[in-house]
């Protein structure tokens, strides 16, 4: 079985909303979904985390943690 990443949970999550939005299951292979995507979204938000720690940690500067929001550059150019 394939690793699984954080695209490849999102794709699934996506699917899951698509097929719960439809209404066509029954209500036990609903619940089934719905659990499939809560384990989901907690794998996303746990890889989105680990992503913006890593991001913190790379715009370390001078021995201290500055966090900047993406899109935020210095332009002194």
């Amino acid at each position: 079985m394939a690793k699984k990443t954080f695209e490849s949970a999102l794709v699934r999550l996506e699917q899951i909303s698509e097929e719960l939005e439809d209404g066509n299951l029954s209500l036990e292979a609903s619940l089934k979904k719905f659990d499939e995507g809560i384990k989901l979204a907690e794998f996303c938000n746990a890889k989105l985390s680990e992503a913006r720690t890593k991001v913190e940690i790379l715009m370390e500067k001078s021995g201290r943690l500055e966090a900047e929001p993406f899109g935020e550059q210095d332009n002194d150019d």
